[in-house]
């Protein structure tokens, strides 16, 4: 405190300045012309008091960091003087990441027409330990507003039913455009596969011949090098189909507005991008960007418009709103783990488990759906390519093959744990050396042509371990009869005449066909050894291409590494116990191993078993699976987060987790709300709205009764609903002003601020004369009657009615009903419970600017 009765003293030296004068302020402070000593005293005293407010609540000193002004901001006009920092998205003060402002609407008001808006150009950093300023929140509250309320009176209930078939037309659009994307996703990474090994082996069994292995070598590495290429520069031209794009539809999904995220343009990257990327042979999946694709989908279809092309169909306009596109994102996942796995019923439980925040019978029903007509789609057009159309039993892009008679013994519930174990522990290294990596890659390979570099440095070096594994295995010859009952190509290289190169073939292979090999092929079929080198080679490699500049996935590879040790376990107890080869298959413990890495690494346990147990299309394999699961999410969880939860936290997004945990009650609405806050008057002058909007990025606003008098008094009239930006905005653009005594008339529509859904016009496209600043808004049709908390209510009281409810803005009011603060979801994501090797901690997070 002695620091801030230290700034108090400087602050004193803030007095009025004539018109036309610099004012001599150090701090971010806004005086009017004439203010007294003494009112400058008062302004300064709130500030204490609000510090102390915070030193009470926490119990520690809290310090008091005055922002410097720059007078190149400074506005005037006949009777204010405003002053903003350099940055607009900086506060006057900030305490521990908490925004305050002062209450005073009319100290922001400017009469100069010409300001500029100060330059939004910040460098944002990102971290676990901070929460990045620049993500919003997506507003899924149901609207209340007057207006709202006479659209559906005017509409009636047959419209209601209208919405409700839309719905389902929406979802089987959805359905199908997921399916066929997934189709030609699938073709074209066969084909594309199929022409490089084909060139690649001719190439080979001439040179073998000729001495000239070189060629091949070279050959495979620029075709590699040449597809990752152009994998890179979709990338660069779109980054935010970069990676698998799951982290992403989960922050969606959990109400953050992530840029770009459902755009035109993320979709044609995400798409070219995993194709090019997984023929050019990396260590990557197409099924995780398959997810953020149908999410893109339904996101597009949805609204009857894209905004990237200018196409607005004028159909659909209903479902222009957060909170609807919204529920059609989850069901656009839901089809892509559908199409990507062939599991509709998994694709359901991903999205409950993994994605939305919301979740009622009726959005079941229609993720279901979606998910359904996603297989079906995909299984029919699949079986018109392959040759037998109307043969619906393909099983997706991913075909594992069917266990059948696979039988398990009491006895190995034991193993089934420790392979748990085993794929925790490994899910836990890769999950923290990605992280190492990831931090590295922030720090100094932060240059596009330093990003490309590196993607072509794993593009040949994926190809140099290859050839070396090749070479290091040619003397592992098989015959090629028990390849054939997998109906899939085998290299013969090195091997004579009738057999096959065991390592070549899953080499020269996919990602999903080498899985299948792992597990259908017959016991002796792959070397220990190999299969050793292998595991570390391949779990190297995919842990250093996960993050390079690719739109990439990660179920397969994570698949093929506990494939490879969970065979290479069913060959040492096939070895120990070779009188008990019907139990201990290597092929059944290669499955187990895959289901256990997958969960070590993703940390999924219900939504993954479905899957695989829909993939394999063995039932009985169901409790295995289930075991191996959830022993291997506990045993990872003991040391760090999931995979997607790390990169999300990297990414310093305010994501919310299902609940908060019972200690924190000893946190109340105090502790975490950001105050005083910015009110608005329900009849608010044009010029007041107008000021605080180019002077403050905040997106929502408290509506007060506006008889109350808000120059003087900090806590200004009774709390009557909340008014959003892009609403304000939308009332000054249209013009829908009053004199101050007369009546408002002519109401907007729900249709005008649904027309720039979801670009919304920002405050530099709005112009006003001078005539129309002395005009007044009437804000009570337009406001929302937003829920409220008590003051004294504790943070898990907070938290459920804030995740449950999925607001944006959670207003703190007093006995009263008057407003004391704001809670939004940065307020809430600063505090995080930190798990760690069995410990369990309350840590608060810095928001950067």
């Amino acid at each position: 405190m002695l620091e801030s009765i230290w700034t108090l003293l400087n602050l004193i030296r803030v007095y009025t300045k004539k018109r036309g004068e610099k004012p001599d302020f150090e701090d971010g402070l806004i005086v009017r012309n004439g203010t007294t000593v003494e009112h400058v005293c008062r302004m300064v005293h709130r500030t204490l008091v609000d510090q102390f407010k915070y030193a009470l609540a926490w119990g520690t000193s809290v310090k008091f960091s005055p922002q410097r002004v720059g007078l190149s901001h400074v506005l005037q006009n006949e009777d204010v003087i405003c002053l903003m920092t350099d940055d607009e998205s900086e506060p006057l003060l900030r305490d521990n990441g908490r925004q305050h402002t002062y209450t005073s609407l009319n100290s922001y008001i400017t009469a100069n027409a010409n300001t500029t808006q100060p330059s939004s150009n910040t460098t944002f950093a990102s971290g676990e330990k901070l929460l990045s300023g620049r993500y919003e929140s997506l507003d899924y509250e149901c609207d209340e507003s007057e207006i709202a309320h006479m659209e559906e009176k005017r509409l009636g209930y047959q419209h209601t039913r209208r919405l409700v078939v839309l719905k389902w037309f929406i979802m089987l659009l959805i359905g199908i455009s997921t399916g066929l994307t997934a189709v030609f996703v699938d073709y074209t990474v066969k084909k594309l596969t199929k022409f490089k090994f084909s060139y690649v082996q001719n190439k080979l069994d001439y040179c073998l011949a000729e001495h000239c292995l070189f060629q091949p070598y070279l050959a495979w590495i620029g075709i590699n090098m040449g597809m990752v290429l152009v994998a890179g520069f979709l990338i660069l031209w779109e980054p935010v189909a970069r990676g698998s794009g799951i982290p992403q539809v989960k922050c969606y999904l959990n109400g953050v507005a992530v840029p770009h995220v459902l755009r035109l343009k993320a979709l044609v990257a995400k798409v070219l991008g995993v194709i090019f990327a997984v023929s050019g042979g990396l260590a990557v999946g197409k099924e995780g960007p398959m997810i953020h694709s149908g999410a893109i989908i339904a996101g597009g279809i949805s609204q009857g418009k894209s905004s990237s092309l200018k196409i607005d169909l004028h159909i659909f306009k209903y479902f222009r709103t957060d909170k609807h596109k919204r529920d059609f994102v989850a069901a656009g996942a839901a089809a892509g783990v559908a199409a990507a796995f062939g599991a509709p019923v998994g694709g359901v439980l991903f999205a409950l488990e993994e994605g939305a925040s919301f979740f009622n019978q009726q959005l079941t029903w229609f993720i279901f759906f979606a998910s359904m007509v996603s297989t079906f789609t995909l299984n029919v057009v699949l079986s018109a390519i392959e040759g037998h159309f109307g043969d619906l039993s393909s099983p997706g892009l991913i075909n594992f093959g069917l266990f059948k008679d696979v039988p398990y013994m009491w006895f190995e519930l034991p193993l089934f744990i420790l392979v748990g174990f085993i794929g925790g522990i490994f899910g836990a290294v890769f999950n923290q050396l990605n992280l190492r990596l990831t931090k590295f890659r922030h720090h100094y390979i932060n240059k596009r042509w330093l990003l490309v570099i590196e993607l072509l440095l794993v593009a040949a070096t994926t190809v140099v371990i290859a050839f070396l594994l090749i070479i290091g295995t040619m003397n592992e010859c098989r015959p090629i009869k028990t390849q054939l009952e997998l109906n899939s190509p085998t290299i013969q290289l090195f091997c004579p005449d009738g057999q096959y190169n065991t390592m070549a073939t899953i080499v020269f292979s996919t990602p999903e066909q080498a899985v299948r090999n792992l597990f259908h092929s017959e016991i002796g079929t792959y070397n220990a050894w190999s299969l050793l080198a292998f595991c570390i080679v391949y779990f190297c490699l995919t842990c250093w291409t996960y993050g390079v500049i690719v739109s990439s996935g990660l179920f397969i590879p994570s698949l093929l590494i506990g494939a490879s040790w969970g065979r290479l376990i069913g060959i040492i107890l096939h070895t120990l116990f070779p009188t008990s080869v019907k139990y201990f298959d290597p092929g059944k413990y290669a499955l187990f191993g895959a289901a256990s890495q997958l969960g070590g690494t993703m940390r999924m346990t219900i939504s993954l078993a479905v899957i695989l147990i829909e993939a394999t299309g063995d039932i009985v394999l169901g409790l295995p699976i289930m075991i191996v699961l959830t022993v291997a999410k506990l045993t990872g969880d003991y040391f760090n987060e999931g995979f997607f939860d790390i990169h999300i936290a990297l990414q310093s997004v305010p994501f919310l987790p299902w609940e908060s945990e019972a200690f924190a009650s000893q946190l109340s609405a105090l502790s975490i709300m950001s105050a005083p806050v910015i009110q608005i008057k329900t009849v608010e002058k044009v010029e007041n709205i107008y000021c605080v909007l180019r002077s403050e990025s905040h997106h929502g606003f408290p509506v007060v009764d506006h008889h109350a008098d808000n120059i003087t008094n900090q806590r200004s009239g009774t709390f009557q609903g909340i008014i959003l930006r892009h609403q304000l905005i939308t009332i000054l653009r249209k013009r829908n002003f009053i004199s101050f005594n007369d009546n408002l008339r002519d109401y907007l529509t729900v249709d005008d601020f649904r027309e720039s859904y979801p670009r919304h016009p920002s405050i530099e496209s709005v112009h006003l004369t001078n005539d129309e600043r002395e005009l007044y808004c009437d804000l009570r049709p337009y406001m929302n009657l937003a829920y409220t908390v008590s003051h004294r209510s504790t943070l898990p009281r907070i938290f459920g009615m804030f995740r449950g409810l999925g607001l944006r803005h959670l207003v703190v009011v007093n006995d009263k009903n008057e407003v004391v603060g704001m809670i939004t979801r940065k307020d809430l994501a600063r505090f995080r419970m930190k798990h760690r090797k069995g410990h369990t901690s309350i840590e608060e997070l810095a928001i950067s600017n």
